[in-house]
């Protein structure tokens, strides 16, 4: 590939800070159907001949049976994917090899591939998703009624259902949904056709060649078409902000799963014991989804930092946008389908979760909206009123519900009988019917939306 310019080939330390290979050679089927598209519209365009364009096509597929079966080889002198493929393809079917590269660049190749791996992945992505989604709706159905504390500063703060609280993640991760959607719409424009950064003299049809690889368009700007790396940092960002989330829902796990909160028992199949202590499951999986978001974080960073300052259009520096989004693309698959797994194999502890809701004083609020409601008494002093509830019950190790009238009475004489239909946790959460809030019948009609939007029946 060094040709008649250089009287020297590469030396070692060239050779291997060079090759892309070990990593790039996960580009192979998208290079493959790009290779193939570019022929097929040359020879439409009689820039090649149709005998030569079969010879190419029938040798790419050659090469992809090999690839498949054997895997992509390592060779370093031929630095990168696109001329792995294009030396194969020329000692299969020979000089006539030489003519898949006319009219493009390795530039305009390598953007095409790269756009085309990343769609595949958001597709990928966006199906695992769902999978996570359908999990959430479903559980969260079987548990519309089940009563938990709701929390707030990790402290109890209102009753809530569990199926309210595995709704509000199903919420998190529609938006996710929606960002990759945005990311991949973004994304489908080919960049093929632009060649090294000026686009080429050469009669093509790029809105051929955009169209077989099922693309919307191709790029409007050769020079940006070479240099653009936004569609890989869009998926970077999306990719982290769904990482953050699916860390929120695994650290949700290993503290329920922990003895002091006993609100659920971990899958066996995503747990795992102690070398030491015989009595230990411990929420590994959780707990890698946790630490994994934080990596996926610094791949985002890394290809913000190599794309900062480059100007146009292609610098070699580029070469290094690909291992972050492939690693961050490899882990987020797993952490998805590890908190599918999760979520659909949690053995939830209701009994331990509604006795937590009841001890943590969680009606405080009912009784004063009660206070404020029945007896017309400003919040504040509500507010204080029930503090004060709380300070005796708390003192006695009972419910707020477990006291007596006489009790509360004593506290502020305007409390009457009534007041005891607002105390339980039941009446509290079956109170909360504003639109998305935690009662029952509310959790079941988002239940049924989202249902509908997954087509699940």
């Amino acid at each position: 590939m060094w040709g008649g310019r250089f009287a020297d080939g590469p030396n070692a330390i060239m050779r291997e800070i060079n090759a892309s290979i070990p990593f790039d050679q996960a580009l192979w089927q998208q290079d493959i159907a790009a290779s193939k598209a570019h022929v097929a519209m040359l020879a439409a365009c009689d820039i090649v001949s149709d005998a030569d364009a079969e010879a190419i096509i029938a040798g790419l597929d050659k090469v992809a049976a090999e690839y498949e079966a054997e895997g992509v080889p390592e060779n370093w002198d031929l630095e990168d994917i696109h001329m792995t493929t294009e030396a194969r393809l020329a000692e299969l079917i020979g000089p006539v090899a030489g003519r898949l590269h006319t009219a493009r660049s390795r530039n305009d190749q390598v953007a095409t591939d790269f756009r085309l791996w990343v769609r595949d992945m958001v597709d990928q992505t966006l199906a695992g998703l769902t999978e996570l989604q359908k999990a959430l709706v479903a559980r969260a159905d079987e548990h519309a009624d089940s009563i938990m504390p709701g929390f707030t500063h990790l402290q109890t703060a209102q009753p809530v259902t569990l199926g309210h609280h595995l709704m509000a993640y199903y919420e998190m991760v529609s938006r996710d949904v929606a960002r990759f959607a945005q990311a991949r719409g973004r994304l489908n424009q080919s960049p093929l056709g632009s060649a090294a950064l000026a686009g080429t003299g050469f009669p093509i049809d790029r809105e051929m060649t955009a169209q077989a690889l099922g693309f919307d368009a191709p790029t409007r700007n050769s020079l940006d078409a070479v240099s653009d790396r936004d569609f890989a940092l869009d998926f970077l960002t999306v990719a982290s902000q769904c990482a953050l989330h699916l860390s929120r829902l695994a650290e949700e796990f290993v503290i329920w799963a922990s003895q002091p909160f006993g609100f659920v028992r971990m899958p066996d199949a995503l747990s795992t014991g102690s070398s030491i202590m015989p009595q230990k499951k411990n929420p590994d999986a959780a707990e890698l989804v946790r630490g994994h978001a934080g990596r996926i974080i610094g791949c985002q960073t890394a290809l913000m930092v190599t794309m900062k300052g480059l100007p146009l259009a292609y610098s070699k520096d580029m070469q290094d946008d690909k291992p972050p989004v492939f690693e961050a693309a490899g882990l987020l698959q797993l952490c998805i389908a590890a908190m599918t797994g999760m979520v659909e194999g949690a053995d939830f502890k209701t009994d331990r979760m509604r006795q937590a809701a009841e001890l943590g004083y969680a009606t405080a609020t009912d009784l004063a909206d009660w206070l404020v409601r029945e007896a017309d008494i400003p919040f504040r002093e509500a507010h204080h009123i029930t503090g004060a509830a709380v300070k005796l019950a708390e003192g006695k190790g009972v419910a707020l519900e477990a006291l007596s009238l006489e009790e509360l009475q004593a506290i502020d004489a305007r409390i009457d009988e009534r007041v005891y239909t607002a105390l339980s946790v039941e009446a509290s959460v079956a109170a909360r019917k504003s639109y998305g809030g935690t009662a029952p019948d509310q959790v079941r009609a988002q239940v049924a939306r989202a249902r509908s939007e997954l087509e699940m029946g």
